[in-house]
């Protein structure tokens, strides 16, 4: 569900997998919008429920971390699989913990005891190391660096090269902005940007 370029990097991912014989997009550009590169375009969101008998598996592939964590929920309810998306260039330890409707995108890595929640987005070359632990919907763009034991909370979004020290804590709904040093706790509900990351402002 979601046609734009993060849609088009899940669902080469999910090609590259081997898993799936096919594989479409539902975009509220259609009947507009009829193919995104290589892949076709099938219907609206609100016409998704009768295709449930074609496609019983769904990826949601937008970037807005509380919609796609609502309609994740709403998809599973309707009867949906929500299966995890891994890009087979990622690495992720057999012994981590990795939950419905993540996607997870080539050279990323996750290592040994970490736990990644519902819907996360693991983007490309993000590393979460050992025993980290992300709430639902959070976002790790391009390049994130995570260090052992960091705990992040629900539908936070970490900007492109971010960096996390060991055992920090970050809140719910937090932006962290690209190429911050994070290297001490953050409240839920703020924007913190710089080296070291400094709050600027908070979030409705």
């Amino acid at each position: 569900m979601g046609a734009g370029g993060h849609g088009k990097v899940v669902a080469d991912a999910a090609c590259e997998m081997g898993r799936w014989n096919k594989v479409a997009f539902v975009d509220d550009r259609y009947p507009s919008l009829t193919e995104v590169f290589c892949w076709p375009v099938i219907g609206r969101v609100d016409e998704i429920e009768p295709l449930l008998s074609e496609y019983s598996d769904i990826a949601v592939a937008i970037g807005n971390n509380h919609l796609r964590i609502d309609l994740l929920k709403k998809f599973m309810a309707i009867g949906f699989s929500l299966p995890a998306v891994i890009h087979p260039a990622a690495f992720v330890s057999s012994r981590s913990r990795i939950n419905d409707g993540v996607v997870i995108f080539a050279h990323a890595v996750v290592n040994v005891g970490a736990e990644i929640g519902l819907g996360c987005i693991i983007n490309t070359a993000a590393t979460v190391d050992h025993d980290c632990i992300l709430d639902e919907g959070v976002h790790l763009s391009p390049g994130v660096n995570l260090a052992g034991e960091v705990s992040i909370g629900a539908c936070s979004w970490l900007g492109i090269g971010a960096s996390v020290i060991q055992k920090i804590e970050i809140g719910n709904n937090v932006i962290v902005g690209a190429g911050a040093a994070v290297i001490s706790d953050i409240v839920s509900n703020v924007t913190v940007v710089g080296v070291p990351a400094k709050m600027i402002k908070k979030n409705t």
